[in-house]
């Protein structure tokens, strides 16, 4: 993506209306610039000096900074023609959306990569009301809230996440979608409206005694989430992910138990079920008595098996050697987080009695279990004795739960 700062200038300006820059990063990259408007009254001379730039400067490809371009005419649109059609490689980046809709309007958009300008968002200041392992979540005023990214070079993510919410939402589920994409500090951010909007662990926090109403909303809203079919080529397939989870943690196990695990794993029911992959209470908010889920970068399809591991480790899995873990990651006490799992597995599978629900746990552990796993033996820790013991802890879990478990279907 196209960021002026990183660009160093060695031509400064060959006209009024056009500076010419070399990328500083990519020094095979020319990047154009065109300042104010562009119209019949000087649409010849910024023709000029735009070819002039272009051929006298040696570069694979060429971007077309717009961000200072106020107005563009048909006269202009030729002009950008022109150049395109001398290169084969060219964007046009940071296009006000004024300008966008020129382009947009009339066809430029399919002909040529062009990159609308964001603006710019500050979150000093402003409240955190969720963090995760790829982002926070500020709110902004009473009715905007904003998720920034930790990765700077996050703007796939946060487009794709965009397109998988607006699928999730034409499909029925309540959800928010981002009106906005936007540049805070050296990355970006989506900005949501929530209307004075709360998360549901907020809710309890603020009101201990609104936990059980708010499980029943939860797995109302879960329940909803299962009952959705999706296209396969709309959303991700969950279960390959969950068997390359299989091939790292294989090493730490015996031979039976990674045999038995791959089997398990490989043969779980596939299923189009939309599967929200991250349901925990920092992502459902309670607006005008509906439950509205965020955070949908995980959304995906599989057998519902994934997503209670992934839920199983939001109450429990990740506090299971230090109960004070879910008191940081939730801002909930341990007894309070299991309340709620405990509650969440019994009012899912309403027909189970407390042996059934004890063997779905089980499985569930299995899952869970393997993706804790893996996540201790990629990430780690400078801690090595905390290490070890964390992967001894889960291996020997998995160990015992293998030898009770058959299948992993729900």
């Amino acid at each position: 993506m196209f960021d002026a700062p990183k660009f160093l200038k060695v031509v400064v300006c060959m006209a009024d209306n056009v500076l010419v820059k070399m990328s500083e990063s990519n020094p095979t990259e020319l990047i154009l610039s065109i300042v104010g408007r562009l119209d019949s009254s000087n649409a010849a001379a910024v023709e000029t000096d735009l070819l002039a730039g272009q051929a006298d400067h040696p570069h694979k490809s060429l971007v077309v900074d717009l961000s200072d371009l106020e107005y563009i005419s048909s006269a202009g649109l030729r002009v950008i023609l022109k150049l395109r059609k001398a290169e084969k490689d060219m964007t046009l980046e940071n296009v006000s959306p004024d300008v966008y809709d020129v382009f947009e309007m009339t066809g430029f958009t399919e002909m040529i990569p062009t990159h609308k300008a964001y603006r710019v968002m500050s979150v000093d200041g402003c409240e955190i009301i969720g963090k995760g392992a790829n982002g926070a979540v500020y709110r902004i005023d009473p009715e905007t809230i904003i998720k920034v990214y930790l990765n700077p070079d996050s703007l796939p993510d946060i487009l794709r996440e965009r397109e998988l919410a607006r699928r999730a939402f034409v499909l029925g589920i309540p959800t928010a979608i981002s009106y906005d994409v936007v540049r805070v500090g050296e990355g970006f951010g989506s900005v949501f409206e929530l209307l004075n909007a709360d998360s549901f662990l907020q809710m309890v926090i603020k009101d201990p005694s609104k936990v059980d109403a708010l499980t029943d909303m939860s797995v109302e809203l879960l329940k909803r989430i299962h009952a959705t079919t999706v296209r396969p080529e709309d959303m991700p397939d969950i279960k390959p992910y969950a068997l390359s989870w299989t091939q790292t943690v294989a090493p730490y196990l015996t031979g039976a138990e990674a045999v038995k695990l791959v089997s398990l794993m490989a043969t779980v029911k596939d299923s189009n079920q939309m599967i929200h992959g991250d349901y925990h209470w920092k992502n459902i908010m309670m607006q005008n008595g509906e439950a509205i889920l965020i955070d949908m970068d995980t959304l995906s399809h599989g057998n519902p098996i994934f997503e209670f591991a992934a839920i199983y480790n939001a109450y429990q899995g990740f506090s299971a050697i230090d109960h004070d873990v879910v008191k940081h990651f939730l801002g909930i006490d341990y007894e309070t987080a299991t309340h709620i799992w405990k509650r969440t597995l019994s009012l899912y599978f309403d027909q189970a009695d407390e042996k059934e629900l004890e063997e779905i746990e089980k499985k569930v552990q299995i899952v869970s279990y393997t993706r804790l796993l893996r996540r201790t033996v990629l990430k780690g820790t400078d801690n090595g004795t905390l290490v070890e013991e964390t992967i001894a802890f889960y291996k020997e879990h998995l160990g015992k739960l293998l030898l009770e478990v058959n299948d992993l279907s729900l």
